[in-house]
């Protein structure tokens, strides 16, 4: 009885879909944009949730998004499987547009370049360093999109890559926007803090992996033991940060207290 138990809590921690649903205010929200509603998917690494993706499709579809954002490591580069981020893909093309950028797992591929096509293929607006204004009754917001900084190498300092990315993605335009930034990486959030974000969405942590009360994440990747951004809501400054959980696995294969996660966020405008 107990190990039933046992296997049917690890087969739960790593199948069944939690939707975490967050509200954040920002006072400087352009008014057209009150109530835009954001899904976030990250992390999948060739996960499959049903036949055609279809629990994960359908929990998106509920969430009725205005826009998708997919933060990285859609696939596993040490098992790559590029079947499963492609039928998502196609699965939810229709539902809002999609914008989508690269994690650490896509840039170690010898099949990177087929990958980004196949995703572009699909109508995927695919940001590497680069950016693009949305406009609801005349009001524009700004989302940004980078490259994670492995694509430069190790000949370069990390934080120095992804704080010049960030000065691409903007061009000449560099203010006078609400900023909306896509980046695999949490670590890096003071960069982005400094470089005026206003909200950054992020994942590459999968949450800690195991999560306990009052501890939280316990092992994150370039983060280590106890690491400090590993899931939900963070804050510096003005600039915030919002850490999915991650939906698949790659080097540890098993979550506890920590199941896939779609992100679900609505921007108000705040007082």
């Amino acid at each position: 009885m107990i190990f039933f138990v046992v296997v049917v809590f690890l087969f739960s921690q790593n199948n069944f879909i939690m939707v975490n649903n967050m509200n954040l205010d920002f006072r400087d929200l352009p008014k057209g944009f009150d109530g835009f509603k954001i899904v976030q998917i990250s992390d999948l690494h060739n996960k499959m949730f049903g036949s055609n993706q279809r629990r994960l499709v359908a929990k998106i579809k509920k969430a009725q998004p205005d826009v998708i954002f997919i933060t990285g490591d859609m696939v596993d580069s040490r098992k790559y499987d590029a079947k499963p981020a492609l039928i998502l893909i196609d699965e939810i093309i229709d539902i809002a547009p999609i914008y989508y950028v690269t994690g650490n797992h896509e840039f170690r591929l010898a099949e990177f370049s087929f990958l980004m096509k196949e995703i572009e293929k699909r109508g995927v607006n695919v940001l590497r360093n680069s950016s693009e204004i949305l406009e609801i009754d005349g009001d524009e917001m700004r989302i940004i999109g980078v490259d994670d900084p492995t694509t430069l190498g190790d000949m370069f300092d990390e934080e120095k890559n992804l704080a010049v990315s960030i000065d691409i993605a903007i061009g000449e335009n560099e203010e006078g926007y609400f900023d909306l930034l896509l980046s695999h990486r949490p670590e890096y959030f003071p960069i982005y803090a400094e470089s005026q974000m206003d909200l950054t969405f992020s994942g590459h942590a999968h949450g800690g992996q195991f999560r306990l009360p009052l501890i939280g994440g316990i092992i994150a990747p370039n983060q280590g033991l106890l690491p400090k951004y590993t899931a939900g809501v963070y804050t510096e400054g003005d600039s915030k940060m919002v850490v999915s959980r991650g939906l698949g696995n790659s080097i540890i294969p098993q979550r506890i207290f920590n199941r896939p996660e779609l992100v679900v966020v609505t921007l108000y405008r705040g007082n």
